[in-house]
Formats: C-alpha cells, sequence, structure tokens
C-alpha cells in the first residue's frame, strides 16, 4: 500500500510553496483538475484575499466549487475558453495553470498566456505547473503524454515569454512535475 501512495503523488505540498500565495493574494487558478489543490490555495489567501478557478469543462469548475468549502476555503468558479477569461483588466496578483498548457495548440497556448497577463496587475507573477516524464520505475507507472513540440520550443517558459511575459524561468522539476514562473511586465 505504502508504494503505491509513491505513485500516487499529488504534488501538492510543493506546489503550494512553488505558488507563493500570501494572505491577502488575489488568486486566479486555471485548470480545476486538483480541487484540493485549488481549496488549499484559496485557504492561503484568507479573507482579506479573493480565489478565482475556471476551466473549460464544467464538470472540473463544479468539483472545484463543492471541494473548497469542505476545506475551508472561499472561490469563485466559471467554466470559460482559456482565451476569454471573464474577468476584468488588471485584477490578480497570482495566476497558478496547472496542465493547461500541454494539451493546447500553439496558438491557444499563446492566447492562453496573453490573456492571463490581461487579467494580472503590473507586476503580477504566474506560476506554470506542468506534468513532466518521470525518471525510472515511477515513468514506467505514470507515463505521460506530452507534446513533444511543446517541450522543444521552449515549454512553459517559451510560452510565457511568447505571451508577453518576463523574467520567465524554469523553478524545479520534481517528482513528476515543473515549475515555472514569470511576471508580468509594469507597462503593458
Amino acid at each position: 500500500m505504502k508504494l503505491l501512495r509513491i505513485f500516487r503523488r499529488t504534488g501538492q505540498p510543493l506546489a503550494l510553496s512553488m505558488a507563493g500565495i500570501r494572505m491577502g493574494d488575489r488568486l486566479l487558478m486555471l485548470g480545476c483538475g486538483d480541487p484540493l489543490l485549488i481549496a488549499q490555495l484559496a485557504v492561503k489567501t484568507g479573507l482579506t484575499g479573493r480565489a478565482f478557478a475556471t476551466d473549460v469543462r464544467n464538470d472540473l469548475a463544479v468539483e472545484a466549487a463543492r471541494v473548497a468549502p469542505l476545506e475551508g476555503a472561499l472561490i469563485e468558479t466559471a467554466t470559460a475558453p482559456w482565451t476569454a477569461l471573464p474577468l476584468q483588466p488588471g485584477t490578480f496578483d497570482v495566476a497558478v495553470i496547472r496542465h493547461v498548457f500541454p494539451g493546447l495548440a500553439d496558438a491557444e497556448r499563446i492566447g492562453c498566456a496573453t490573456e492571463v497577463m490581461r487579467v494580472l496587475r503590473p507586476g503580477g507573477r504566474c506560476v506554470v505547473i506542468d506534468l513532466a516524464k518521470r525518471p525510472g520505475l515511477g515513468g514506467l507507472v505514470n507515463r505521460v503524454a506530452l507534446d513533444p513540440g511543446y517541450g522543444a520550443r521552449g515549454g512553459a517558459v517559451g510560452v510565457l515569454e511568447a505571451g508577453g511575459f518576463r523574467a520567465a524561468r524554469l523553478l524545479a522539476s520534481r517528482d513528476g512535475f515543473t515549475f515555472s514562473e514569470a511576471a508580468r511586465p509594469n507597462q503593458w
């Protein structure tokens, strides 16, 4: 049983640290595939912050809305296309994009990054969490289908740079996940 838990790691503790959410932050979460992570990030914003989660799949957004209160989090959810978020410009301090970019075509990826930049405040941060191939036995058990073109064009870092973000960099690649970060320029 312990062996199975090793292969079912979700990366949540590391994702919480990498996102760097603080009390009072306004958080945008793209990709509702991990409702528990969304709730844990939303809890960190506290009562003075705001948490908004969106996905193109309605069932995932509904599940995130269901799980959040059970974890003590207040969130708003919506179903929307990645390239047309129903949000005002400059609304959020931090955006976390989880497992969204690899499933999109190149133009959609850049459109999504541009749309996220639109809703971030000047100087806001964007953190991208993607699945990565795991080495060794873990890679055989948890097979990840990655778009080879996505990785060849720089993965999340390349998409964020193409979308207009600055200081894009790979933060870490660990436990089957990659974490990338970039900042919205003060002038856009």
